[in-house]
């Protein structure tokens, strides 16, 4: 009997099940999008507006907004933490004032909420 060859066979295409979430279901559309486009270039068949899109993608601009976005994130993300740390200072600083009060003998008054 003759071996089979492997490049004469067709390759078999699995069937993956749609993703749980939203998210997981369109990381696998993106997936299947981009492999498409792959063996598009690969064959020669990719559309310009194909290959203008990774060519695009390529370009020092675009790494340069990239880079840009994700510098841009990672600030937002310090400035929301340090909103975070200065209300907690601010309630430290109330919880502080108000044993202050309480050492020296003083009832809470309604002005302790505001610090």
């Amino acid at each position: 009997m003759r071996k089979k060859d492997k490049d004469l066979d067709p390759p078999v295409k699995r069937r993956q099940r749609p993703g749980k979430s939203v998210e997981a279901r369109e990381n696998q559309l993106i997936s299947l999008a981009v492999d498409l486009a792959e063996k598009q270039l690969r064959e020669g068949t990719a559309s310009s507006q194909v290959i203008t899109h990774y060519l695009k993608l390529g370009s020092t601009k675009e790494r340069i907004e990239k880079d840009i976005l994700l510098q841009q994130k990672e600030l937002i993300q310090a400035k929301t933490e340090a909103l975070h740390s200065a209300k907690r200072i601010e309630e430290l600083y109330s919880d502080a004032l108000r044993a202050m009060r309480g050492y020296r003998g003083e009832e809470p008054s309604e002005d302790d909420e505001e610090y």
